[in-house]
């Protein structure tokens, strides 16, 4: 018998037929897809600048805005001792919903279903939940009491919610009621609760106090990293760039400066040049997301003063000039681009990415910075997902013989309460609040947001340095559940294909990526089918 060697070498599998684990990069460097986007054809790329070109550092930045937001509650009159609080990044993540009814925190699926409920920092199970929400349900529709905290900077906010509950749920001089709080002749409602939290963050952000303590500390607050410069520069060679933020010039001008100052020894890998000249079109003060509707007067900005010139400006795109206002429809006409030629890169799930694709049709790129972490427990804690398959495959397994003649009932609690727990176990690696994306096989509000309106998403915009600008994302086919569960027969020879697990192939994960092909006349984007 001859050795492997003396066979021949092994024939190299064709194109199309390796490993597809192999041809990934690695997974922090990684843009992920749910629609396919063909690179080369995106003539223009927009930026948000807050949490998008400028990342600020957490939990530093968090920090400091909690603190901010509890001097001003106690300046009109709340409690000295909310003070002792401090801001714990752990706790909140973002999708979750406050109820201004009874002062809970919650994360729901899309549909409205309750996956986790907190009322202060105490988790809420089975009667108690029950006794808020008799159906574990609620109706997102319904705005005045329901409201979703989906931005990086509503992390603060949720967190700020739970402090207050917990204080006066605890403070013996208040007494606790279903919807507030009695204090002698007074009550303090949940939604006044609500509404002065509101007006705190309005406060802090529009003052230009919390802009002013972070341009005092940019080292402390603001990431600077040497490769935005690069990837810009890249980006202006193969397209046009533009800067669209809800900031003013003065701020945008402070912190877009300190990100592309290298002067000072730091490690950039293009000549330092002013950070206008790396885009074609600056626009401050958008007010989004109604930039993306009517919009606003646009008005031509004096970058010596700060202040805006009078009147709507009418003229051409001059080059480095910012503009203040207008709407998404000016920057494709300045710019001479249409909806699907633009590539829009923000962090916020409404004001960036919902609202430009939905009325403008632009390609979207979400930024998902909790993504670094919820790879991480992806990865190491495979065994808990491995865990939930095999619970699932044992559940299967029980009434595989049985129908609907079968007399026998299987009992199953001590499997349900193993999901539980597992699930529960998988949650607290993620944080308090569990994964931004799930709870246990099901997906969260986020999640379904996610994947409708962002094309593509990554922990960071940097991401793309690692991509030639030819290529083709390709989503991964959707399946349906019938789809997911039934597998594929080999008419040739008789073998089946091997199905996903239930519990992932029905709910999916975001995280997926398919390895992008050069492009050709198939791999043509076809429409998406939005509304």
């Amino acid at each position: 018998m001859g050795s492997e060697g003396e066979r021949g070498p092994a024939a190299a599998p064709g194109p199309g037929q390796g490993d597809p684990r192999a041809l990934r990069r690695d997974c922090q460097h990684r843009i992920f897809v749910n629609r396919s986007l063909a690179l080369e054809k995106i003539k223009c790329f927009g930026f948000d600048m807050d949490y998008t070109l400028a990342m600020y550092k957490s939990p530093d930045y968090e920090e400091l805005a909690f603190a901010l937001l509890l001097e001003h509650l106690v300046s009109i009159g709340y409690p000295h001792e909310i003070l002792a609080y401090k801001y714990d990044p752990t706790f909140p993540t973002r999708g979750l919903v406050f109820d201004a009814l009874y002062g809970n925190l919650l994360k729901v699926d899309s549909h409205g279903n309750l996956l986790v409920c907190a009322h202060g920092f105490r988790f809420l199970k089975g009667a108690e939940i029950l006794h808020y929400y008799p159906n574990k349900f609620i109706q997102r529709d319904d705005m005045k009491r329901f409201h979703i905290l989906n931005t990086l900077f509503n992390l603060t906010e949720a967190h700020l919610y739970a402090c207050l509950v917990d204080f006066f749920t605890n403070c013996s001089r208040y007494i606790n009621c279903d919807t507030g709080y009695k204090h002698g002749n007074l009550f303090m409602s949940f939604r006044s609760m609500f509404q002065d939290v509101r007006e705190a963050m309005d406060h802090v952000h529009l003052s230009g106090c919390l802009k002013e303590k972070t341009l005092e500390n940019l080292e402390k607050y603001v990431v600077k990293d040497p490769r935005v410069p690069l990837l810009l520069s890249r980006m202006k060679e193969v397209g046009k760039v533009f800067l669209a933020t809800n900031s003013d010039y003065n701020y945008t001008d402070a912190i877009m400066s300190y990100l592309f100052d290298f002067s000072d020894g730091d490690k950039a890998e293009t000549p330092q040049r002013p950070w206008r000249s790396y885009f074609d079109l600056i626009v401050v003060d958008t007010r989004k997301p109604l930039f993306f509707a009517e919009g606003t007067v646009l008005r031509q900005v004096n970058t010596d003063t700060g202040k805006l010139r009078i009147g709507t400006y009418t003229g051409p795109l001059q080059h480095c000039a910012v503009y203040s206002g207008g709407s998404s429809d000016v920057v494709c006409d300045l710019l001479g681009v249409k909806g699907k030629d633009i590539l829009y890169m923000g962090d916020h799930i409404f004001g960036d990415i919902l609202k430009s694709k939905k009325r403008q049709g632009w390609r979207t790129f979400l930024v998902v910075p909790e993504l670094a972490r919820e790879l991480q427990v992806w990865t190491e804690k495979s065994e808990l997902f491995e865990e939930l398959r095999s619970l699932d495959l044992f559940l299967a397994e029980l009434y595989q013989h049985l129908d609907s003649g079968s007399s026998e009932r299987p009992d199953i609690s001590s499997i349900k309460r193993r999901i539980q727990k597992v699930t529960h176990e998988m949650d607290m690696c993620y944080g308090k609040m569990g994964s931004l994306f799930r709870c246990g096989s099901r997906q969260t509000l986020f999640a379904n947001q996610l994947m409708r309106y962002a094309d593509l998403y990554a922990a960071s915009f940097i991401n793309f340095l690692y991509y030639p600008f030819s290529y083709l994302f390709r989503a991964p086919p959707v399946l349906m559940a019938h789809e997911s569960t039934v597998e594929h027969s080999r008419l040739d020879t008789g073998e089946a294909g091997t199905a996903l697990p239930p519990w992932l192939a029905q709910h999916g994960h975001p995280g997926q990526e398919v390895t992008g092909v050069p492009q050709d006349s198939s791999g043509e984007e076809e429409d998406d089918g939005e509304a």
